[in-house]
Formats: structure tokens, sequence, C-alpha cells
């Protein structure tokens, strides 16, 4: 029988893609969120997550900087 607990790969939420691509830049994560991540999530939705992730963190410390400088 198919169990409703076990997702299939591919159908992550994407604060589930947001919350393992925010541990991952902070490099902590509990080796079971790693597993069901693996699970769950595709290459693609990582890579997607990643690059999303990396421009808001540059727009972020740009936004910082010219705060402090002006």
């Amino acid at each position: 029988m198919h169990n409703q607990d076990t997702q299939k790969k591919g159908s992550a939420s994407i604060w589930q893609i947001a919350k393992a691509v925010m541990f991952a830049f902070m490099g902590i994560r509990k080796k079971s969120d790693l597993e069901n991540d693996a699970a769950t999530l595709t290459p693609a939705q990582v890579i997607i997550g990643g690059i999303i992730g990396a421009v808001l963190f540059v727009l972020g410390v740009m936004f910082v900087v010219r705060l402090v400088v002006s």
C-alpha cells in the first residue's frame, strides 16, 4: 500500500526549498532533514532555489552597504 506520509520526488513546497537552501548557505542541517530533502527535492529545484537565494543575499548586502555609506 502507498503510505500517505511519503512524498513523491519533486512535490516539495516553496517553503521547503527555501528552508533547504537557507540551511545549506549556513552549513547546518539535521541528518533527518537532509534525508527528507534528498527524497523530495529535485536537483533543478535546489539549483533554482540556490540562484534565487544568492541573488537575494547579494541584493541584501548591497542594500545594507548603501544604507551605511549614505
